[in-house]
């Protein structure tokens, strides 16, 4: 898909098509990192807490792992 660069204030910006924001369910305020690699240009969005927890379920939820009798000075 191509895009064209614009300037935006002091810098260039890029505008995400509709198809790519709603496949990724990116919103206004959404962050993404921004790689640099050889010669190109990865954008990935950013999960914050709030997404990740949203991603348990009771299919992927682990038990609790036991570690052993505690040493030192842990408490439990």
């Amino acid at each position: 898909m191509e895009a064209k660069i614009q300037k935006w204030g002091n810098s260039l910006g890029i505008r995400i098509p509709m198809n790519i924001i709603r496949d990724l369910a990116l919103e206004n305020g959404s962050t993404v990192d921004i790689e640099e690699i050889e010669d190109r240009i990865i954008i990935k969005p950013k999960k914050n807490l709030e997404d990740l927890l949203n991603c348990i379920t009771a299919d992927n939820l682990h038990h609790e792992i036991n570690f052993g009798m505690s040493e030192g000075n842990e408490s439990w």
